[in-house]
């Protein structure tokens, strides 16, 4: 009966990340959208990377928080609750949607990000009580594929009603909250998302534990101690240092080359088609989902360590061999090697990271593994940013990440510790 309990408690933790991942997507593409049909120029990849920021920020800023509350509380119960609070966002970002509120909508990405990263640390560092440590890589491998499914089913839904919607709205460089007004539809879609996600939540099975009611240091917060003493935790230890280091390398390349590759396509490969130049990036996370299959396939009961190299040294060619690719179709063939590669990669180092932590910390390592992830794409944001507001080649930009995948992958060959 136990097993049984089990087996559907993780159906509706899959369904959980799903629904959360594509609530996330959906409200950002459509926001993206509105700019892209708004704004042009500078003002665009500002008003862009912004809402990137606005999603990457939370994360930094409520490490300390995030992971005392996976730690403190059931993590079922907290995955509960950031599902319910989610409702309440979708139907405030529903109104602005119909009220033409652009401000407030855009804020809210902010809201939506907030209620993520306060919830992360505890789907991740639920899995292992779901699956135990044996299937721990089968486990990270069930979340990365239904987040992939979720990001591209996002895309598809909300590019094809954002478009199906606006079929009557002719003219670029429209005010956004006629935009908006639209697509408003869009709304509904979320807020029965969210409404579902809250529902599957409440069949996560919860055990009974008694935790230490320990208050939350907010002074230690304020002057960034508790900041310190979790990244500590990684810092102790080198194989959860190591596998930090290598998720965040991967994740960084993956956010500059998405903000990168549009422009590099259109002025180096002569492809104006948007639709087709997001489809052959699209492939990347084709890639993320096979790759996640055969993580778990080859992972019997154990974490295959041997596939991190590989996975980095497919990540490297794939990068390295994006500037030099002379049509979309080969494009489309180095992001579903990045994808693939990244998968075979980064689940090893994410099943290593939850296997190395300890029970009692394992919030807080992976609140501060977030933390890292995050500053570290926050970082390749900016960067990007800056050599378009420069006018600089992206080429050049390319070949950095080529470096840093290379970096990444000599990392992880390097890395040592305990057997899992």
């Amino acid at each position: 009966m136990l097993a049984l309990l089990k087996v559907k408690g993780f159906i509706a933790f899959i369904g959980v990340a799903f629904i959360n991942a594509f609530i996330d997507l959906g409200h950002k593409i459509t926001i993206q959208n509105t700019l892209f049909k708004s704004y042009d120029g500078s003002e665009q990849i500002i008003l862009t990377a912004i809402i990137n920021s606005l999603i990457l920020l939370p994360f930094i800023l409520l490490l300390s928080p995030a992971g005392f509350i996976s730690d403190r509380f059931s993590k079922p119960l907290v995955m509960r609750w950031s599902a319910r609070i989610a409702i309440i966002i979708t139907l405030i970002i529903t109104l602005s949607y119909y009220q033409g509120w652009f401000e407030l909508a855009f804020a809210m990405t902010l809201f939506l990000a907030l209620q993520s990263a306060l919830y992360s640390p505890a789907k991740y560092g639920f899995i292992r009580d779901l699956v135990g440590t044996n299937n721990l890589s089968k486990g990270n491998a069930w979340i990365q594929s239904a987040t992939m499914v979720a990001i591209l089913s996002g895309i598809v839904v909300f590019s094809l009603l954002f478009e199906m919607l606006l079929a009557d709205l002719f003219i670029t460089g429209k005010d956004p909250a006629i935009v908006l007004q639209h697509i408003a539809p869009l709304g509904w879609v979320l807020v029965l998302a969210s409404t579902v996600e809250a529902l599957l939540a409440q069949r996560l099975p919860v055990e009974d534990s008694t935790k230490p009611s320990l208050p939350f240091d907010w002074l230690a917060y304020r002057r960034a101690a508790l900041l310190q003493r979790n990244l500590k935790l990684i810092g102790a230890d080198k194989v959860i240092l190591h596998c930090v280091l290598g998720i965040s390398v991967f994740w960084t390349i993956s956010q500059v080359m998405l903000a990168v590759f549009p422009s590099f396509a259109e002025v180096a490969l002569a492809e104006k088609n948007t639709f087709v130049i997001q489809g052959a990036m699209a492939l990347a996370g084709v890639g993320i989902m096979l790759g996640s299959f055969l993580v778990g396939r080859w992972s019997k009961g154990s974490i295959n360590r041997g596939l991190i190299p590989l996975g980095a040294a497919g990540v490297t060619i794939g990068v390295f061999s994006l500037p030099f690719v002379g049509s979309l179709t080969w494009a489309s063939a180095a992001f579903f090697l990045i994808g693939l590669s990244g998968a075979l990669m980064t689940i090893p180092l994410n099943a290593l990271i939850q296997y190395q932590a300890s029970e009692d910390n394992i919030g807080r390592v992976l609140a501060g593994s977030n933390f890292i992830q995050n500053i570290s794409m926050l970082c390749g944001l900016i960067l990007t940013v800056i050599f378009s507001l420069l006018q600089l080649d992206e080429t050049w930009l390319l070949h950095g990440i080529g470096a840093l995948a290379l970096f990444g992958a000599l990392q992880t060959i390097f890395m040592k510790g305990n057997a899992a």
